[in-house]
């Protein structure tokens, strides 16, 4: 079976319980990924306790394709990564989550047929089956205990291939339904605040005068005010304006 990759295909190598292969599904359609395979899964395919945790993923657990061997499971793939926590003895580039995922998207690019393999719960990988990739994928985790369950490894990888095409901003402002504060509209606030101020006797003594509103307006410009952060503090001076001349 083949298929058109324009992602990598996600092996699970001999994994053994279902619940596991359907988290793994739930992760990894979480970030997009819909390549699934599945090598001598212990417990047989379909697995109906594998649908629960896929949590709204089935159509990955539908469209799994299942073999009985890794080689089949690899036959047309150009490039293999296989994930293991442990020191192998075997000669292979060794790569983080990240240079892997965006050393798999310029193969794919380039036209290449790419494969990310997943071993089993209880021990992971056997050398056997990392002697057939090309390459090794470990997550730089706590060494004194370093094991990653099944779906973990799944979504670690799963969210550094998201972001080797993904364009959000690192960081971004949730505004809530304002705009940012325009120069004009802070130009009015600074001038609301030393009209008050000044009524008040702040800016005293009149020497130091200036250099106090400067202050003021250095104050202004650091801040990130939106127009709702504006209305809120000249309703604020209007209040206490109002209260004063009850009194």
């Amino acid at each position: 079976m083949s298929q058109t990759m324009d992602q990598p295909a996600f092996v699970l190598v001999r994994p053994q319980m279902g619940e596991n292969i359907g988290a793994a599904a739930r992760a990894m359609w979480n970030f997009g990924l819909d390549h699934m395979r599945l090598v001598a899964p212990r417990d047989g395919w379909p697995n109906p306790a594998s649908v629960a945790m896929a949590s709204g993923a089935g159509r990955l657990l539908d469209d799994a394709q299942l073999y009985g061997d890794l080689d089949a499971a690899l036959a047309d793939c150009a490039y293999v990564y296989a994930t293991t926590a442990r020191p192998r003895g075997l000669t292979k580039d060794v790569f983080t989550p990240k240079a892997a995922m965006q050393d798999a998207q310029a193969r794919i690019a380039a036209g290449q047929k790419v494969a990310v393999l997943f071993g089993p719960e209880r021990a992971g990988l056997e050398n056997d089956d990392v002697s057939r990739a090309n390459a090794i994928i470990t997550v730089p985790v706590n060494p004194a205990f370093p094991s990653l369950n099944l779906a973990q490894c799944v979504l670690l990888t799963g969210y550094e291939w998201r972001l080797t095409s993904d364009e959000t901003a690192p960081v971004r402002a949730e505004l809530a339904g304002t705009d940012w504060a325009t120069g004009d509209e802070r130009t009015h606030l600074t001038q609301h605040f030393e009209d008050r101020l000044g009524e008040a006797g702040f800016f005293f003594p009149e020497a130091k005068a200036e250099g106090m509103k400067q202050n003021l307006r250095n104050m202004w410009s650091r801040m990130p005010l939106t127009r709702a952060d504006v209305q809120m503090l000249h309703g604020m001076l209007r209040q206490m304006v109002r209260w004063k001349e009850r009194g």
